[in-house]
């Protein structure tokens, strides 16, 4: 077993991948503990250096039993299926080192009586478990954890023994004295998967070290048995049984490499564990603090091993070649200054040990009392007295939710794997206001508001104190890097989350009990702030370089996906279009939509709050809108162009950069084009089209997703806006374009908005693309058409064919246009620019000449309402967010299947357990018509909290197909979020709990984040957070 990479895996199984394709419309998700891999991560080089095999694997081999079992052991086999039980599960939240999921495992019955069962402590999970058991015969029941151990992997689940009602449930000895070099056994559990599977193996050492699993979960201080079994994913908390049917292990990992090597969990300390409960004593738990390790007797020696002592401990322990030795000691600890790295561990109380199973029950029997440890430094002995704590109280069992994040008690787990004091706040939910940097968790926050928050305790306090919507600054510092504080300023949301809760593990019940700890303060009222713009240097235009003032930073915080959205928070720099009323214009793809929080700064000074005013259906902008009364600067109303800029011409182009520093440069005027933003096919998102694109000659523009082209006047010619496009099926990263839009196309709808009139704009609900004269040609269009437009436009000799139809709710009057359509005249204007397409915004009617089917055709084309393009309506139901299918979806469907659209889930949910993925219709429930929202609510609040029900939901391929879900209220309450002007920002809670309909949120659930639009999730372009 010695060679660099070694990989150790866990019997979990994978979790499901689409990647970039649409979900499948059964997604069976039984996902790894641990993103990226098959296991909570991979063993070093150095945690396999010094190990060797106590007997020769190819002996080991030859032990395998060949061809069937034999009659003894088909008999003993019968007997433990029984027992057996496949474990499916959520792990509702992220909480210490696991993330939130869904998975599935094995469990076996240790307790018919009274109906425990062991299994994996990584299946239990540290944080919210929701789960249930499927027995051999299908009868499935209920399981909640009672207890899961705080270091080593086993936990024990409950289930109502009554419940099983056509088979009778026998329980499994715990036999951990029979473990032997050489026992053949068998490994009975669901392995991959399935149902049911046998491994067989022989037990070839009973010495080695814990496996160590990267950055999750990892088992210490305890010896872990070694044999060839080649379980994978799904086997986690198999029996490992020998020939008489007893347990004599709990399978907990294995090699990732390819080689058939299985690692499991003595059961000394799960059998005591069992006991307690059964005499219903609590398990206490020791511990110093300090991680020893196994290690041989030539390497003791080198630290320090006489040759009396080693004589001694041969003499003692015969068949012993290892001894423990110090490896990693906690500072601030009870063994710091008394233990140190490198020791050598001679006796405990007076007493020569070798072995991780006695140390555990002289510390486990001695909680709050002193031991006395004899060690070995260098050659030298020590004698040490340490007081033992108490291994539960180290085990976070609470954790606080306030605006979007999750904290609590940094654990031993976490402390030991960083070699770190036992102390702080973690953050194991880095969501909504506490998105520092990046959406990776692991965070100690040191400060808050300038106060520190050394524990759990003053961060709940100085968390009361803080009003909504203010702007804190927080110090923090990273596990992996304790040696950088990392300083940032917070915007604290306490008005999407009202509450700040406290939610705390309840053994009796398996349940966490949530708590409201504080109300939001209101926010405190903004104050004018005055301040004054950089100057722009080295620029040979003085209106060019006043346009500084007309930049503002634009932050959006999105507190629920929607529409297909696949980012919670973007930035972006904005162009302030009319100064006198905080009228700003921004990309579409920083703003999709009006559920958020918007804060404009200033010229890198004043921040204010803004509002979404308008959100442009097409064409890629959104208009904002901030108080200008609350600034006290020189903000400059950028003029707009109202000339198109043409191919060829010089510009100036602004921009914002990667990391927001303002750039320019002279540059030309490349290409105008109508551009194509292609279609995401795994969720349908909000793309611009029928709208001509800008492209320049610097690499600059590359660079900047926001910016401007201005004239030498300082007169604005086009946006600069960034495009978000498809997701990449190699990278699995969100494509963005930087494009130019010219600003003619702006000025009608900015000066409704600037007469406070609401733009009432109208579309063809049709998609266009450019095609040339050549393919115009072939398809029937005349030469006496094709001569007019050569004429018409000189610089593109271009028409436009249908290439899509949006599908409409409503059938229209009047013609239609269909697709391979060739678009001649709207209104008897001839149309070979994209911009000549804006005639639709203002018509209800067109007067159309097309060609189809090589055949002229004058059609009376009807437009439709822009009005219901935007969300305004959505539910969050068993993890999932529901809504009326969005634009985008209807740009790419030819058939609504029903008006209940799943846009996003979130991890450890029922949705995500059972496989109810974004881009399905949802058409029935309990087979009862769901045609809306409104029936789709009506129909699913009347379903009892944890009971079955069946949904019916069409894939956007249209396959039809049935999910039976079960209900959470605890965790994932039935909320709806309904958009409401009279409310302060723009939208209200109504929520769906035991029954009743509360007003803004219920007492219970989670803090749902990162809910997912896609399969993956990932933070990339110059604009995310």
């Amino acid at each position: 077993m010695n060679g660099p990479n070694l990989a150790a895996r866990t019997k979990r199984k994978e979790p499901p991948h689409t990647l970039d394709s649409r979900h499948p419309k059964h997604l069976r998700s039984n996902g790894g503990v641990s993103p990226g891999d098959e296991t909570p991560g991979t063993e070093t080089h150095d945690e396999f250096e010094g190990e060797f095999e106590d007997i020769d694997e190819s002996r080991v081999q030859a032990l395998l039993p060949i061809g069937p079992d034999t009659a003894e052991w088909q008999a003993t086999i019968e007997n433990v299926v029984r027992n057996v039980v496949s474990i499916r599960f959520c792990q509702t939240c992220s909480f210490d080192t696991d993330p939130a999921l869904t998975s599935e495992a094995t469990g076996f019955v240790v307790d018919a009586e009274r109906g425990y069962i062991l299994t994996n402590r990584h299946v239990v999970g540290s944080g919210p478990f929701w789960g249930y058991c499927v027995f051999d015969n299908h009868e499935e029941v209920d399981a909640y954890p009672v207890y899961r151990d705080p270091v080593h992997d086993f936990g024990i689940l409950k289930f109502d023994p009554k419940a099983i009602k056509y088979m009778p449930v026998d329980a499994l000895a715990l036999r951990p004295d029979l473990a032997k070099v050489g026992v053949e056994i068998r490994v009975v559990g669901n392995d991959a998967g399935e149902k049911l599977s046998i491994l067989s193996g022989v037990i070839s050492r009973l010495d080695r070290n814990a496996p160590e699993y990267g950055d999750g979960y990892s088992d210490f201080n305890t010896c872990y048995y070694q044999a060839s079994a080649a379980a994978s994913g799904g086997s986690s908390g198999s029996p490992v049984v020998n020939i008489d049917g007893f347990a004599i292990a709990l399978q907990a990992g294995g090699r990732a490499d390819g080689a058939s090597t299985d690692y499991f969990l003595p059961l000394d300390r799960p059998l005591r564990a069992l006991k307690c409960l059964q005499e219903r004593r609590p398990i206490t738990r020791g511990d110093i603090q300090c991680q020893f390790l196994l290690k041989p007797f030539d390497e003791c020696r080198r630290l320090g091993l006489g040759p009396e002592w080693e004589a001694q401990m041969r003499k003692a322990f015969p068949k012993e070649t290892n001894m423990l030795v110090a490896e990693i000691v906690l500072p601030e600890g009870p063994s710091h200054h008394k233990i140190e790295e490198g020791d050598v561990l001679i006796r405990v109380n007076g007493e020569m040990i070798t072995q991780f199973i006695r140390m555990d029950d002289v510390l486990d029997s001695n909680v709050g009392k002193p031991v006395k440890l004899m060690l070995l430094r260098g050659g030298e002995e020590m004698e040490v007295e340490i007081e033992v704590g108490d291994l539960h109280k180290i085990t976070p069992d609470r954790f606080v939710s306030v605006s979007g994040g999750s904290f609590h008690s940094l654990s031993y787990q976490q402390a030991r794997l960083y070699g770190v004091a036992c102390k702080g706040v973690y953050v194991c939910e880095a969501g909504g206001s506490f998105r520092v940097d990046n959406a990776d968790n692991g965070w100690i926050i040191q400060s808050i508001d300038h106060k520190k928050t050394p524990d759990l305790e003053s961060f709940i306090e100085v968390a009361k104190s803080i009003p909504d919507k203010a702007r804190v600054v927080i110090t923090y510092k990273h596990l992996r890097d304790l040696h950088t504080l990392n300083t940032t300023i917070i915007y604290v949301d306490r008005h999407w989350s009202k509450k700040m809760k406290l939610a705390v593990r309840n053994d009796e019940t398996g349940l966490w009990d949530f708590s409201s700890l504080a109300d939001a303060l209101p926010p405190v009222p903004a104050v004018p702030r005055s301040a004054s713009f950089i100057q722009l240097e080295h620029t040979s235009h003085p209106a060019v370089a006043d346009l500084v003032r007309s930049f503002v930073h634009v932050n959006c915080t999105m507190p629920v996906k929607l529409d297909g959205f696949p980012k919670n928070r973007k930035w972006g720099m904005g162009l302030v279009i009319d100064a006198d009323k905080g009228l700003v214009a921004i990309s579409r793809a920083i703003v999709p939509y009006d559920f958020c929080d918007i804060s404009i700064t200033i010229a890198d000074s004043i921040v204010v709050e803004g509002k979404v005013v308008f959100l442009h259906p097409l064409q890629n902008y959104a208009i904002v809108q901030y108080d200008p009364k609350l600034v006290d600067a020189p903000v400059l109303s950028a003029k707009l162009s109202s000339e198109e800029i043409t191919q060829g011409a010089s510009t100036y182009f602004i921009g914002y950069n990667r990391i927001g520093r303002i750039v320019h440069a002279a540059t030309t005027v490349t290409e105008i084009f109508a551009v194509t933003i292609p279609a995401n096919s795994g969720a349908p998102r909000y793309r611009a089209v029928n709208v001509d694109a800008i492209t320049v000659d610097t690499s600059l523009s590359g660079q900047c997703g926001s910016g401007v082209l201005v004239a030498q006047d300082g007169t604005v010619q086009a946006l600069w806006l960034t495009y978000l496009g498809e997701r990449s099926p190699t990278t699995h990263r969100d494509e963005e374009y930087h494009l130019g839009l010219a600003t003619p196309t702006l000025l009608p709808v900015m000066s409704q908005i600037q007469k406070g009139i609401a733009p009432k704009l109208r579309m063809l609900s049709v998609e266009f693309r450019s095609i040339q004269m050549s393919q115009a040609r072939l398809m029937g269009v005349s030469e006496e058409w094709i001569r007019k437009v050569s004429v018409a436009n000189t610089a593109h000799h271009q028409l436009f064919m249908v290439t899509k139809r949006t599908f409409e709710r409503e059938e229209q009057e009047g013609g239609m246009l269909l697709e391979g359509d060739i678009l001649l005249t709207l209104n008897e204007k001839l149309i070979t620019k994209i911009s000549e397409l804006d005639i639709m915004y203002s018509h209800e009617f067109l007067d159309a000449t097309i060609v189809r089917d090589c055949q002229e055709l004058n059609l009376k084309l009807p437009t439709v309402a822009a009005d219901d393009v935007e969300t305004d309506r959505a539910i969050s139901f068993c993890g999932a967010i529901i809504h009326r299918p969005h634009h985008a979806v209807r740009q790419q469907i030819s058939k609504l299947f029903s008006e209940v659209y799943v846009s996003a889930r979130t991890r450890g949910s029922p949705a995500y357990q059972y496989g109810l993925a974004p881009t399905n219709f949802i058409t029935h429930v309990n087979g009862k018509p769901t045609p809306d929202l409104e029936s789709f609510l009506a129909a699913v609040i009347k379903i009892p909290d944890n009971t079955y029900f069946r949904l019916r939901a069409m894939t956007f391929d249209s396959v039809p197909w049935v999910v039976t879900m079960k209900k959470n209220e605890h965790y994932f309450p039935t909320m709806e979020w309904i958009k409401d002007p009279a409310e302060e920002c723009g939208w209200r809670r109504v929520t769906y709990e035991g029954g009743q309909v509360i007003d803004g949120e219920g007492p219970d659930g989670i803090t749902q984040v990162g809910e997912e639009s896609t399969e993956m999730d990932v933070d990339v372009g110059v604009s995310d957070s």
